[in-house]
């Protein structure tokens, strides 16, 4: 199933609660929007800088949260669906009432300060995901509580994924690899490329109809780039108008995010057959790809992962081609923790999950990239299967 049940649930607030014992908390609370539907499995649908919102989880007792009014509709939808892990919320109001007055926003900290008290945490302390913005204000209404900043331990909860939170993401990595084949067809001179990817984005939506009904799909990414302009990984900025030109090669990457997760699936194609330099660098890419998947081993440093990928692309004596990182954690957000990849010494832990992407960027030329979401594991499990050898990525 796409739906994230209660084992997710349990999974997650489980962690939560041993860190709360681990650091002698007796509550966690979340204001930023990942860390919001981590913990009450809502896809949160404002800035949080402009419409503060909150969940707390306390060691004992019942999660609760606070929202805009904006959100009212939409909570209710997810509660009446049977999704959502917090049901206690409480709402705050946009502009005044002249009947059923609820706090305005300006009453905020002193709305979150009286919740607080009333769950019996006023005398409590609280570790936070983030140390500023409008909970200090609450925090600071309340003196015999303290809030601890703990940002990289809350980090740490997304690391480790639930066997269904796995199984989801499989789901999603066999959409994204259904697209690449789409792509496969669509590639050919002439074709503007914004235009190829709106259709594929399209193509994206309708597929998960079919696959996911009634879930939450957001299309993060279908985006090529085409030619010399994917020599800069992220767009030369000049991409209206941009076409496709028989000799180019192609960096296109697509992610979906269905449900709070998200899986990445990026592949190099080439428009007309590859010159030798095209060739060797594709080749490189791919075997730096390669090598980063199967150093996600568990019991290995978080570091291996890079340290693998700029091995082979050493050895190729293309170093002076590497403009980023081999890759980052994948989950809740397309860039997880950890994000401190290429010297994160740490161990790295059975299901987590991570990307691969190994780059290389020649100027005038184009760019050369793979990128596989794999699972961490004794035997690390690549769930992006769409094919990668020259043969295969070549549309002639």
């Amino acid at each position: 199933m796409a739906s994230l049940g209660e084992a997710v649930r349990g999974h997650r607030w489980g962690l939560m609660r041993a860190l709360m014992d681990l650091h002698g908390l007796d509550a966690l609370a979340f204001t930023s929007a990942d860390f919001f539907q981590f913990a009450t499995n809502f896809g949160t649908d404002v800035q949080t800088w402009e419409r503060p919102i909150l969940c707390v989880v306390p060691r004992n007792g019942a999660p609760f949260a606070i929202l805009n009014e904006l959100s009212t509709h939409h909570w209710r939808f997810g509660i009446e669906a049977g999704k959502l892990w917090v049901t206690d919320t409480e709402t705050y109001a946009e502009h005044p009432r002249l009947t059923r007055r609820a706090p305005l926003l300006p009453q905020w900290p002193e709305m979150v300060a009286d919740r607080l008290t009333r769950a019996g945490l006023a005398r409590s302390r609280i570790g936070v995901d983030a140390g500023s913005g409008p909970l200090s204000r609450a925090a600071a209404l309340l003196p015999q509580m303290k809030l601890e900043v703990l940002t990289a331990a809350c980090r740490s909860l997304r690391w480790v994924k639930h066997a269904e939170e796995i199984a989801l993401m499989r789901e999603i990595a066999a959409l994204s690899d259904w697209v690449q084949e789409r792509y496969r067809e669509a590639i050919r001179p002439g074709r503007l490329v914004q235009e190829m990817d709106m259709s594929m984005a399209a193509l994206l939506a309708e597929e998960s109809a079919r696959r996911f009904p009634g879930e939450n799909l957001e299309i993060m990414r279908c985006w090529t780039l085409s030619g010399p302009a994917s020599c800069a990984p992220h767009g030369d900025g000049r991409s209206s108008g941009a076409r496709i030109e028989k000799g180019h090669g192609l960096v296109n990457i697509v992610i979906p995010r269905v449900n709070g997760l998200v899986v990445e699936n990026e592949r190099t194609w080439f428009c007309g057959r590859p010159t030798e330099r095209q060739a060797f660098l594709f080749e490189t890419a791919r075997a730096a790809n390669e090598a980063a998947c199967e150093a996600a081993v568990a019991g290995r440093p978080v570091s291996d992962i890079d340290a693998a990928a700029q091995e082979v692309i050493e050895r190729a004596g293309c170093a002076d081609l590497i403009l980023h990182r081999t890759g980052h954690g994948m989950g809740t957000m397309g860039h997880e923790f950890p994000e401190d990849t290429a010297f994160n010494n740490r161990p790295l832990l059975e299901n987590e999950v991570y990307s691969a992407e190994p780059g290389l960027y020649q100027w005038g030329l184009g760019g050369f990239r793979h990128d596989d979401t794999v699972v961490v594991g004794m035997r690390p499990e690549v769930l992006t299967r769409a094919p990668k050898s020259l043969a295969s990525q070549t549309i002639v």
